[in-house]
């Protein structure tokens, strides 16, 4: 696998994206954006603090108002240094002042902001408590597509994370798998991911046999035996953007019933993934993979989900699921993964990253879907 470095994102890139959180904040009937140290804030401003304490750091976004960054004087020199750092005015604040004060002068004392979820409550209720006729909600409620487009660049990186994982996919099937751990198998995984290019590896998922069904049961001591299906699910972050994939293979020869089981993950996957257009609501690209699923009998045993959106975090808006009528835009990136889970005995599933075009969806990841057999 060869790969390049992507060009960083400019204080432009990061100006455009702060101005449109502050529009679509307007539109919501907000009166601002309260941004914490996390996703949202690395995405607005591609800044980080070396560690996220108690002190108060928090990016203040409002309709007409220049982007302001609140940060503990000891931390404004690593908060200039930010890429985004020239798009915003920092106003930093010393030990011993009340930062929940300086905030407020910000702030519309009687407006209704839009906070980011992993804002720590210590931070919310201070606001509360010097603004007490203001009100908050999570950005997730308020704004739950702020990041769920991606432009060309995002788009670009994600492609890019998926070619890693697919890379170790290629890698991982040519590994003996019985008579080792699971654990051991996703060491394996970790190290091919970060090999190739990631920073973060942020799950490795290795299902043997019966612990195949269950969705989450990332690894454990189990030795993985001639005749098991084994569940592969890994991912991270490569250059700030996510990857996630899943893989079924089995150990030595399946019998007719587990390959049949495969088939029909995989024509669900499909059927999923034909279902991806612009204007389709999220909900029916689950209905299409759900569908394929139920009708072959084993509706009862896809327990999930079909999918997520990825970007700078693994798991984020918008979610395919029933209920989710969010209609698919051009620019979005999820996952597609149905499952087929049959307790104490195996799990089924296959998973791609998608992104919707102008007339359909891209897959990000091009490994092959068919049964893998492996040693």
């Amino acid at each position: 696998m060869t790969s390049t470095t992507p060009a960083p994102f400019t204080a432009g890139d990061y100006r455009a994206r702060m101005e449109r959180a502050a529009r679509a904040a307007a539109d919501a009937g907000l009166a601002g954006l309260l941004v914490a140290p996390g996703p949202d804030m690395v995405w607005l401003t591609g800044y980080t603090p070396t560690a996220i304490t108690e002190r108060l750091t928090l990016l203040v976004l409002a309709p007409g108002h220049d982007p302001v960054l609140v940060v503990p004087t000891l931390e404004a020199p690593d908060a200039e240094a930010a890429a985004g750092a020239t798009a915003l005015t920092l106003r930093d604040w010393t030990d011993g002042k009340d930062p929940y004060a300086v905030t407020a002068g910000l702030l519309d004392e009687r407006g209704r902001f839009g906070i980011s979820d992993n804002t720590w409550a210590m931070h919310l209720l201070g606001l509360q408590r010097t603004l007490p006729d203001s009100s908050y909600a999570s950005l997730t409620d308020a704004l739950p597509m702020l990041r769920a487009v991606k432009d060309a660049a995002e788009l670009d990186l994600l492609a890019a994370a998926g070619a890693a994982a697919d890379a170790t996919f290629e890698e991982i099937r040519k590994v003996p798998f019985a008579g080792r751990r699971e654990s051991d198998v996703g060491r394996d995984l970790a190290d091919l991911l970060r090999r190739f290019g990631h920073s973060q590896v942020d799950f490795t998922i290795v299902g043997s046999g019966p612990n195949g069904a269950n969705p989450h049961h990332e690894v454990g001591d189990r030795v993985i035996q001639h005749g098991d299906m084994v569940v592969l699910d890994f991912g991270g972050l490569k250059d700030g953007y996510g990857s996630d994939t899943t893989r079924t293979v089995h150990v030595g020869e399946p019998t007719q019933e587990e390959r049949r089981v495969h088939d029909i993950v995989r024509a669900a996957q499909e059927a999923g993934f034909r279902a991806v257009r612009p204007g389709v609501a999220c909900q029916e690209v689950d209905r299409a993979a759900r569908a394929v699923i139920t009708d072959a009998g084993y509706g009862e045993y896809f327990i999930h989900r079909t999918g997520h959106g990825i970007g700078v975090t693994t798991h984020e808006p918008p979610y395919m699921i029933e209920g989710e009528e969010q209609a698919l835009v051009p620019g979005m990136c999820f996952s597609v993964e149905p499952g087929i889970y049959l307790p104490g005995r195996f799990g089924v599933r296959i998973e791609d990253i998608v992104t919707v075009t102008q007339d359909g969806g891209r897959r990000l990841n091009d490994t092959t879907r068919e049964m893998v057999i492996v040693d």
